[in-house]
């Protein structure tokens, strides 16, 4: 393996070369051996046609942050080097993305920048909640007990949002595959046999010629309506991304029947919970609530907290500056400020995310479970009314012979 690396020899020379070794452990020995003091040393990478990574392709999970976090509070709770744990971090991580991005950070710090700098030169990856958690744990000697805490509220944060997203990844799958399922048998099934039964000279029942109709309007109309359907996929695309479009977008969302409601209770339990942990590391209450409006994920939400840090920022409480808002309940207002007069504002904060997560955990399940019943009765009426229409006049025609 070929490294490359800065040294100053014994007369105080700075020198820049290549050695070639097993491991980054014994290209050190190697150098060190040679009476060099090395100040930067990194394997160099090497690509040919057959491990050409395209990393444009790929991304950095929630998972692999929450991973990360808790590799992060175990090495710096063993007390082990910050530069030594990125790299050897970097060297070990699966995900290309994330290696290099460690890689980077472990130059940074050996370089002399503080870990939430060397973090914060890579947004995509690190959020700015996640960064200005570093920077608290940098100023209070704290970073160990920093990532523990990050590792913890990531995995609960990171569960909490995949369940939501499982919930109703199942039910949008069976709709399409239904659709297609239903499109395939009009297109390609029903035509060949609305044949025969036009042939027989039978009065068809009502929901036969139903069936018919709709058949012969897709096979005529079928590519007008996949261009339409692409034009209206790209149209509401850009204008999903206008300002205008989430914020629209987002407002429909919320206002779906308890989908809604889910919504609600998610963003609620990440606002808290995001409040809590910056309000425990020592974070200002006005760059705790800047940062979770960043980091909500919601730009309703956002709004709100962007408002109420204008009304904080003129000597209004928090509690008095989410009040009035529709998404923000009344009982989270109250607790808030219960918090703001007792101080105990960061324990209220944990008592309240701690909350809406078992609300949200407890919707999910009930959400799962009317999935799999309504799914059975949707497909059966849609099934069943495919097959009577098809069946009845063949059971007419050979009632007649």
């Amino acid at each position: 393996m070929l490294f490359k690396y800065k040294v100053v020899d014994q007369k105080g020379v700075d020198q820049e070369g290549q050695i070639e070794a097993i491991n980054e452990d014994v290209a050190i020995s190697s150098l060190q051996g040679r009476g060099y003091i090395i100040t930067y040393i990194n394997p160099v990478k090497t690509k040919s046609l057959f491990n050409i990574e395209f990393t444009f392709l790929q991304r950095v999970s929630g998972k692999d942050i929450v991973i990360l976090s808790k590799q992060l509070s175990t090495l710096f709770g063993a007390q082990v080097p910050a530069l030594r744990v990125f790299r050897l971090l970097g060297r070990e991580s699966e995900s290309p993305i994330l290696r290099n991005v460690l890689n980077e950070v472990a130059d940074d710090i050996q370089g002399g920048s503080q870990i939430s700098i060397a973090l914060s030169k890579h947004p995509k990856v690190f959020s700015e909640f996640y960064v200005n958690m570093i920077k608290s744990g940098e100023e209070t000697g704290k970073l160990n007990k920093t990532f523990e805490f990050l590792s913890e509220h990531l995995d609960r944060n990171f569960d909490l949002m995949s369940k939501v997203k499982n919930a109703l990844v199942y039910p949008i799958f069976v709709v399409i595959v239904f659709i297609v399922v239903m499109v395939l048998m009009l297109t390609m099934v029903i035509p060949k046999i609305s044949i025969v039964l036009l042939d027989a000279g039978q009065e068809l029942p009502a929901i036969t010629r139903a069936v018919i109709s709709m058949s012969e309007f897709f096979i005529n109309y079928g590519v007008f309506l996949l261009i339409g359907f692409v034009i209206a996929v790209f149209v509401f695309i850009r204008f999903s991304r206008t300002e205008f479009g989430k914020m629209s977008v987002n407002r429909f969302m919320l206002a779906v029947p308890y989908v809604g409601s889910l919504y609600k209770k998610t963003y609620l339990a990440r606002i808290t919970g995001n409040m809590q942990a910056m309000l425990s590391s020592g974070v200002s209450i006005i760059k705790t609530m800047e940062t979770t409006a960043t980091v909500v994920g919601s730009i309703v939400y956002q709004e709100i907290l962007e408002e109420s840090i204008k009304s904080i920022k003129t000597g209004v409480s928090v509690s008095d500056s989410l009040t009035g808002y529709d998404e923000i309940p009344n009982i989270m207002v109250q607790m808030i400020k219960i918090g703001e007069e007792t101080g105990e504002l960061s324990n209220i904060l944990e008592t309240l995310s701690r909350f809406y997560e078992r609300e949200v955990t407890g919707a999910v399940d009930v959400l799962v479970g009317m999935i799999e019943p309504a799914m059975i009765v949707f497909l059966g009426v849609g099934v069943g009314g495919l097959m009577a229409a098809i069946l009845m006049p063949i059971y007419n025609i050979s009632s007649a012979i």
